[in-house]
């Protein structure tokens, strides 16, 4: 179909994301033959609290690495839109891929559900179902490091699916897992927790919702512009440093990984990739095409999203970020936003390595639970709100 390659032939912005929100003729629809993809961990909040949080965290990654991969082994050359949620993952798919796609994820879950007991609720719902004059579904694409691109969603359509999705859920009876459907090469998780550079520096996960989807650009506009005001540059305030990581070399991190990674256990390949991860330190420590890969792993951290929402994972002193928290109250009991913030001590990395050199993905979240303890304070507002 001819809207296939709506996004891969999207035409890029380099211009500050203020300045992209500034104008909505910067914004496509995306059209309403694509689909709404929703991957989503049922009582994450739970796991988390149960101490399961690197678990809920390998497995929102793996979604996204099944159908990367998926896409990829099609040969097609079409670039999938995607938001990691740190408990799921959102995905926007052309018609010719759906089934493809629909057909991995659900055996996915099933593979899941065998190693993690974890439930993963997928569904999809096509672009056309979710548009009406309340709910809009509008895209551009962003460069926003020097080497990572990103799509910006304007408008509340993905919401709606996943709102259409979670409420709809049944999981899948009587299905048989399929070994051969199962592909997440590339994943890898070894990383120990960040820490900031400098002492007195905090990690924040911050959920923001304008209260108006019609609002949503000139509110987006006022909350990045102040967020540049208060913490510095994107690149500034990114959580993930080059001179920050340190490989975990714990055979628990490579055990979850394998659990979440492989059909079933492997000792050649627990053992290949504990010696690869001890080997590692001395390789990014010591020789250049190393120091190359960590440099690079900075430029393509996912730690900004924006959705529909504003998702975002940034370091800050606490007096920085109270001065925010302030700044966000008011503009709550103005009723243009409403918002969920967690903060922690360090953020966490889940990765999708295909070559070192040209083609890896790192998603990050922070500890404690992270963007999920951030949704559950989002939620409480919603809720008290909605009465």
């Amino acid at each position: 179909m001819k809207n296939t390659k709506f996004y891969t032939e999207l035409k890029k912005s380099k211009k500050p994301l203020v300045e992209l929100l500034s104008n909505e003729s910067n914004f496509l629809d995306v059209p309403q033959t694509w689909h709404v993809v929703v991957v989503d961990i049922q009582n994450s909040t739970q796991a988390v609290v149960d101490g399961n949080h690197h678990q809920v965290n390998l497995t929102a990654t793996g979604s996204i690495i099944s159908v990367l991969n998926t896409v990829r082994k099609l040969k097609k050359n079409i670039e999938i839109p995607y938001f990691f949620g740190g408990d799921g993952a959102t995905f926007l798919i052309p018609y010719s891929l759906k089934d493809k796609v629909i057909a991995v994820l659900d055996n996915y879950s099933l593979h899941i559900k065998r190693k993690t007991n974890l439930v993963l609720r997928v569904g999809h719902v096509p672009v056309k179902n979710l548009l009406s004059d309340q709910c809009h579904l509008k895209i551009a694409k962003l460069q926003l490091t020097q080497r990572l691109t990103i799509p910006i969603i304007l408008g509340n359509g993905l919401h709606k699916a996943e709102e259409i999705i979670k409420s709809n859920f049944k999981e899948l009876p009587h299905s048989t897992f399929n070994k051969s459907l199962l592909n997440l090469e590339g994943m890898e998780c070894r990383w120990e927790e960040v820490n900031p550079d400098q002492n007195q520096a905090k990690v924040v996960c911050l959920l923001l919702d304008a209260v108006e989807e019609k609002a949503q650009r000139e509110v987006y506009k006022e909350v990045l512009s102040k967020m540049d005001e208060i913490f510095g540059t994107f690149n500034d305030r990114q959580p993930i440093k080059s001179e920050r990581l340190k490989l975990d070399v714990s055979l628990y991190k490579i055990w979850e990984e394998m659990k979440v990674s492989l059909a079933d256990k492997s000792w050649s390949y627990f053992l290949k990739n504990w010696i690869k991860t001890n080997i590692g330190r001395a390789y990014f420590s010591l020789s250049k095409s190393g120091k190359q890969y960590l440099k690079q792993i900075g430029q393509l951290s996912h730690s900004f999203m924006l959705d529909g929402m504003i998702n975002t994972i940034f370091t800050a002193e606490q007096d920085k970020i109270d001065h925010f928290i302030s700044f966000l109250d008011e503009l709550e009991a103005e009723h243009k936003i409403i918002y969920g913030i967690h903060v922690t001590h360090a953020s966490v990395m889940s990765c999708y390595v295909l070559d070192m050199k040209t083609s890896h993905s790192h998603f990050v979240d922070g500890t404690e639970g992270g963007y999920t303890s951030a949704a559950k304070m989002l939620k409480v507002k919603k809720k008290t709100k909605s009465h």
